[in-house]
């Protein structure tokens, strides 16, 4: 009974997006609201940017020192029809030109994810419009090919504040997931520390996320100056670990208010220099789990023998000194690194109207409006490997991580 009721409405979707995507133009509306930003775009079949609007609850978060999920759901009922009807008006777009609407449904904060949705489904009903759930990790995966020219298969880091993973991307719904972040990702790590650093506090730092905080400090510390383990050393996967190193981190900030007698929260002396230390360790395994998906993708055969290429995204990966650390592993190995321009790294509709691009011309998870789909605060990414990672025990050959500001 089951499936033959999964059946049918597999066939339903079908006949559902051969109708509609024959008898409309190929414009996308995007929405995405998985974290603390609102935005959407449209965009035509090409790629083309026709009309997006976002908006950032960055300095709302900096004032509480985090995200309080409560407080981004608000924001995201206050903003999400303004964003979404200033992205139409740009655009020139009215409903019922487009072909489909979509959303992220997966994965993110659960209040936050629950505005999307909810708002996407009144919108797609009223206006009798195709639904495609996205997938967030697989949006900042494709938008590389909006870009230019990628085709499948490439190996893929996407690095942010709520995420980390390595997977090989083979297709528009086809992943291969060689790593994960184990407890918490680069971008919250590197928040973590600036807050405890009380860089909100330096007159340079005052409207900087705290990632951007670190990288800007940075550029004027001396890394040597602190020496911070690089987490997992003696563990031959891909995946990453950050909590352990944000202790390392918390430990020697102590350690050092008690030598300059200050109490916590104020600046230390030496911030420059933490900094410093903190983005390289972030770098260096960063770098070091990618060297060993590299190595294992070649072994095994999953990236094409002619220009494999690497491809960099998520909000962490505008930081330009991480970049840099990806591309001497990439030179080294002899990989074609790519990284989208900043503005597509972080959390934007533009790619999410993306992936319903791509989807809606391969015609993949394509719902008719009136079809209720439930929002996923945990997602895993494709067909999870990890294990098969792990047991290959891929051990680094010596690599030097000489990286200038």
């Amino acid at each position: 009974m089951f499936r033959s009721k999964v059946k049918a409405l597999t066939l339903l979707q079908l006949r559902y997006t051969l109708r509609h995507t024959a008898s409309c133009s190929r414009l996308v509306l995007g929405i995405e609201t998985s974290c603390d930003d609102t935005g959407a775009a449209v965009l035509d079949e090409t790629g083309a940017i026709l009309g997006e609007s976002l908006h950032s609850q960055k300095e709302v978060h900096l004032r509480t020192g985090g995200i309080i999920p409560t407080v981004a759901q608000q924001l995201h009922r206050e903003n999400i029809q303004h964003v979404v009807q200033e992205a139409l008006e740009r655009s020139g777009v009215t409903p019922s030109q487009l072909a489909a609407v979509a959303t992220t449904v997966k994965p993110g904060l659960a209040l936050s994810l629950g505005v999307g949705l909810e708002f996407s489904q009144r919108f797609v009903r009223q206006h009798n419009k195709p639904f495609i759930p996205i997938h967030h990790m697989e949006a900042h995966a494709l938008t590389v090919r909006m870009l230019q020219s990628v085709s499948f298969p490439f190996l893929v880091l996407l690095v942010s504040g709520g995420h980390s993973l390595l997977a090989v991307a083979r297709g528009v719904d086809d992943f291969l997931l060689l790593g994960h972040a184990l407890d918490e990702a680069p971008g919250d790590t590197l928040d973590k520390v600036a807050r405890r650093l009380s860089l909100v506090k330096h007159p340079q730092c005052s409207s900087l996320s705290g990632g951007q905080a670190i990288e800007l400090l940075a550029r004027d510390g001396d890394r040597t100056k602190f020496s911070f383990r690089t987490p997992m050393g003696q563990t031959h996967d891909c995946c990453f670990s950050f909590a352990g190193l944000r202790n390392q981190i918390t430990m020697t900030i102590m350690k050092k208010e008690a030598e300059e007698g200050v109490e916590e929260g104020t600046l230390l002396k030496c911030v420059n220099d933490i900094a410093a230390a903190t983005q390289h360790t972030v770098a260096a395994h960063l770098a070091k789990r990618t060297h060993r998906a590299i190595l294992f993708c070649k072994a095994n055969g999953l990236l094409p023998p002619s220009s494999p290429t690497l491809v960099l995204s998520g909000g962490v990966a505008s930081n330009q000194y991480i970049r840099k650390a990806l591309t001497i592993v990439t030179e080294m190995t002899g990989l074609h690194l790519i990284c989208p321009p900043a503005k597509f790294c972080t959390d934007n509709g533009v790619m999410i109207a993306w992936n319903g691009v791509e989807r809606l011309r391969e015609r993949k998870g394509i719902l008719p409006p009136d079809v209720d789909v439930c929002y996923e605060p945990k997602a895993p990414l494709g067909i999870d490997i990890t294990a098969e990672v792990k047991a290959a025990a891929i051990r680094l050959p010596p690599m030097k991580m000489k990286i200038t500001n």
